[in-house]
């Protein structure tokens, strides 16, 4: 019976997580949700299990230590799958410190109560769920490798590169049974719309004008989340303690290309009033400062040791993903009405 604490469960990739854990047939343990329920949580996101016996939720901060130590105290998790992190690189611009207490602080407190767990638990594994961004921009034909040097250029990957590395110093320090996972640009239903392919859609549907920073031409590798999900859930129970797994989508696109396929799905599934393509209200607006140009990771090591494979091509996982927003975009814009009233990270 493994019990799992997830921080950041009411995000993005931590409620995609949870979904995945309790789905599978053979799990017998219970999760525990953990999250400070900031604007990009959404609880909605877990009503499929919020009634399952075998999850429980409770709302706290990681940089609280007191109440982390509590915490793990009492649920005695044989599992700390960490995703809890300020994720925007807009609003890290705009707000460093924010980035730094949560994503610095908050995952030295988790790494520090650990250490009690691991003492009385042979079994216990901590797991921190990083992002390819660590890795700095990369030349076209170069993807990064899990020992490759870190080159941060924002302070968002700043911040992660810094959680990266204490993740890495207890494992040596301490012996923290660690292991430490970096991803590629997750996409999928439930996304904030803040991050490039929800905004994209809202707005399209919205019949505002369609963002792309710059000339459109950065490039990111795209995973859909929920097989993001599989592989950590793969990585932290039968993955090797003190390695690094990258994550990949292999699904490279440069910004323009995907805000194209977009608008080519909804110009299928819901076209526009006056039969012209959403295409036309794409608009190119000032570059972030530091916009790194391409992201790629190598996941070899994954794909090899753990026979893990994105199973969600690019087309399949646009189409799903434009499907659920569609089907969910009224309320969705009713309560995010304004959070792109305000272009962020601009300031230089």
């Amino acid at each position: 019976m493994h019990r799992v604490l997830v921080t950041g469960g009411a995000g993005f990739i931590g409620s995609a997580l949870i979904r995945h854990v309790l789905g599978e047939p053979s799990f017998d343990g219970e999760v525990l949700n953990l999250d400070k329920l900031t604007y990009a949580a959404n609880l909605q996101a877990l009503d499929s299990v919020a009634k399952d016996s075998r999850y429980h939720f409770e709302k706290a901060d990681i940089v609280d230590w007191p109440a982390m130590r509590r915490i793990l105290r009492e649920f005695r998790p044989d599992f700390i799958i960490h995703l809890a992190a300020e994720s925007h690189v807009d609003r890290s611009i705009d707000d460093p410190f924010e980035f730094i207490r949560t994503n610095v602080q908050g995952t030295c407190n988790l790494l520090h109560a650990s250490l009690e767990l691991s003492t009385d638990n042979d079994d216990f594994r901590f797991v921190h769920v990083s992002t390819d961004e660590v890795y700095g921009s990369m030349e076209s034909g170069q993807s990064a490798l899990e020992d490759d040097a870190y080159r941060p250029n924002s302070p968002y990957s700043a911040s992660k590169a810094a959680s990266d590395h204490m993740a890495r110093a207890w494992q040596v320090t301490y012996g923290l049974p660690v292991i430490v996972t970096n991803c590629t640009n997750n996409y999928g239903p439930w996304q904030y719309p803040e991050k490039l392919i929800p905004v994209i859609i809202l707005n399209a549907l919205n019949d505002r004008p369609l963002p792309i920073y710059g000339d459109g031409g950065n490039v990111r590798d795209w995973l859909f989340v929920e097989d993001h999900a599989q592989a950590i859930w793969l990585a932290a129970r039968k993955g090797e303690t003190g390695t690094n797994y990258n994550i990949s989508g292999s699904a490279e696109r440069s910004n323009i290309e995907v805000v194209k396929a977009i608008c080519a799905v909804l110009d299928k599934l819901r076209p526009r009033g006056d039969g012209r393509s959403y295409s036309e209200q794409i608009e190119f607006v000032p570059d972030r400062p530091g916009h790194d140009r391409r992201y790629s990771l190598n996941s070899k090591r994954i794909e090899n040791t753990l026979g893990w494979g994105p199973s969600v091509n690019f087309e399949e996982g646009i189409r799903k993903t434009v499907e659920w927003y569609i089907g969910n975009a009224d309320e969705l814009v009713r309560n995010t009405a304004s959070a792109h009233a305000e272009r962020r990270g601009l300031r230089k």
